[in-house]
């Protein structure tokens, strides 16, 4: 039992890091992708760009200003912000503006769900498009997601979001993200990518329908449903845009928490993709996320099972791997040593602690502690 519980737990996380990757260039190279979308659509639609906003004063104007500086033809654009019960300036600011494309939709904290449920079905556009306040948004961005939906089988498009560290350019996360962008390209070839930038992706506003207003991972959850439904979930690498990270570990490991409790929660929200007879779908939910998030018990499983191993010498090495890998998170945790060490500990402290913010974060969904309101992370 000890060695099928190895074996299982080793090639299931074998699975979603590594197999997983080398499936999708093989579907890549036989699976001829899509035709590419137009440049230009006959015509440009109409476009919504709604940000839900919480005390976002110190960035908001930027956002405005960015937002109304967008390539897209000016009467066809509205800026949406949805303001969730904020108690600074943030209103009075975009209130105050001049352009007569700025909206502001406000009412009491509720959360970002209710925010989007809210603006959503009032934005005037066909296609919206869902930002963050403090995500920049690159002036052709816009076209770049649009022009997919000249095609009536795409629901949504995701935009690539590139995160930056003001301080230190080798931030631990950026190795992480860029791995993460790079399955959503590949899946997009595919038409499944499975969730969502947050930072940028588009919709068609017809499409969507309302979530429960306990939904945590809203963007998740909406891309989710749009692929359960039988839709195209693209990626558009040209669609920029980019956000700034935090050095702050402990908001971040809470904001991690926060996003691992709603993607357990997805499970009941979309349980149509985790049934195999959903094509490439439900291959990629289960090998991009479900197995991702299996990862912290996996991990524990292989540790258990491989101490009642130690009696043959494979298993010897295999336990001084894990060994190793652990004590080099640790040493990831204060960070010492030669460049070339702290960097390579950097990351393993990252995917330790990622998949500790997992084992809390399905705690916290085990509970039903976890509120959907979610807490702006401070930025330098």
């Amino acid at each position: 039992m000890a060695t099928v519980a190895f074996w299982a737990a080793a090639v299931l996380l074998a699975q979603t890091y590594f197999l997983y990757p080398l499936w999708l260039l093989v579907l890549a190279r036989v699976k001829r992708g899509e035709g590419s979308a137009p440049a230009h659509p006959r015509v440009w639609p109409s476009v919504s760009l709604v940000v839900a906003a919480h005390d976002e004063a110190e960035c908001i104007d930027e956002k405005l200003r960015n937002s109304l500086a967008l390539d897209y033809p000016p009467d066809r654009l509205e800026v949406l912000i949805g303001s969730d019960g904020s108690t600074d300036a943030t209103d009075v600011i975009v209130e105050a503006h001049p352009d007569p494309r700025v909206h502001l939709s406000a009412a009491p904290r509720a959360g970002k769900t209710s925010v989007l449920n809210r603006c959503i079905p009032a934005a005037r556009g066909d296609i919206v498009v869902l930002s963050d306040a403090n995500t920049r948004i690159e002036p052709g961005a816009l076209k770049a997601l649009v022009r997919h939906f000249e095609d009536p089988e795409v629901g949504a498009v995701c935009g690539r979001l590139q995160l930056y560290n003001p301080t230190r350019a080798e931030y631990e996360e950026s190795a992480y993200w860029r791995y993460e962008s790079w399955l959503k390209a590949m899946e997009g070839k595919q038409g499944a990518v499975v969730g969502a930038n947050g930072g940028l992706y588009a919709i068609r506003r017809d499409l969507f329908t309302s979530l429960p207003p306990s939904t945590i991972v809203d963007d998740f959850v909406i891309a989710l449903r749009l692929l359960d439904q039988g839709y195209r979930v693209l990626y558009e690498p040209q669609a920029l845009a980019s956000e700034e990270t935090t050095e702050d570990y402990g908001r971040e490991f809470g904001r991690r928490a926060r996003i691992a409790a709603g993607n357990f929660q997805s499970l009941g929200l979309v349980p149509g993709l985790l049934s195999p007879f959903r094509g490439f779908p439900a291959f990629a939910f289960w090998s991009h996320k479900v197995l991702r998030w299996c990862a912290p018990a996996l991990m524990l499983l292989a540790l258990v099972a491989n101490v009642v191993l130690l009696d043959a010498p494979f298993y010897r090495f295999t336990m001084a791997a894990q060994v190793g890998f652990y004590g080099l998170a640790v040493l990831g945790s204060v960070a010492v040593g030669p460049a070339l060490v702290r960097r390579a500990a950097g990351i393993a402290y990252y995917f330790v602690t990622m998949n500790l913010a997992i084992a809390v974060g399905f705690w916290r969904f085990l509970r039903n502690s976890q509120a959907a309101a979610w807490e702006r992370t401070a930025r330098a």
